[in-house]
């Protein structure tokens, strides 16, 4: 096991992400960024903090829950549904990131995407990882990534958060050991 991101380079990554979003998007006027729970809800509220020191204005944050749209119900435990909260102006036409920790199969994005058009028709949508590793099944692709980090397929990618973990930082393993 090996901390593949601590906690100062994940804050880098973040600020360069942030800045990154909003120069494709010519500033925060239309965005709406959505977290997927758990962590990329945490990430997604870290980023509009960003956002908004930036450009002195709040961005819309809300988290989408993909528990019901995802493709791997019957092959794992049941999962705690987790609140979708949508911000007030709502997506039709705005440009929505969807932000999440590990980007991997792509098949969470999948599941999102389905979550996201039950909700209504954003102008864009667009996704930004902490880390991608790879491995991707579906032809998904990240618009932003703090990290890509090349890993086996017995290997794990962890994402700890102060908010959840008590520390920040990436470690990668075997399986087994996280």
């Amino acid at each position: 096991m090996s901390v593949a991101l601590p906690s100062a380079d994940i804050a880098r990554a973040l600020t360069r992400i942030s800045h990154e979003i909003l120069e494709r998007n010519g500033g925060s006027q239309n965005l709406i960024l959505l977290g997927i729970p758990t962590r990329g809800a945490h990430l997604a509220h870290r980023i509009a903090s960003i956002i908004e020191s930036i450009e002195s204005k709040a961005v819309p944050v809300g988290t989408l829950d993909i528990t019901l749209h995802r493709d791997d119900l019957r092959l794992r435990p049941p999962r705690t549904l987790m609140a979708t909260k949508i911000p007030t102006a709502g997506i039709e036409g705005r440009d929505v990131v969807l932000i999440d920790d590990v980007f991997f199969s792509g098949r969470t994005i999948r599941a999102a995407l389905d979550a996201l058009g039950e909700i209504g028709r954003p102008r864009t949508v667009q996704l930004a990882v902490l880390v991608d590793r790879g491995h991707r099944e579906l032809p998904i692709r990240a618009d932003y990534v703090g990290k890509n980090l090349p890993t086996s397929l017995d290997q794990s990618v962890k994402v700890h958060l102060s908010e959840i973990d008590g520390i920040d930082e990436v470690i990668v393993g075997k399986v087994e050991e996280l």
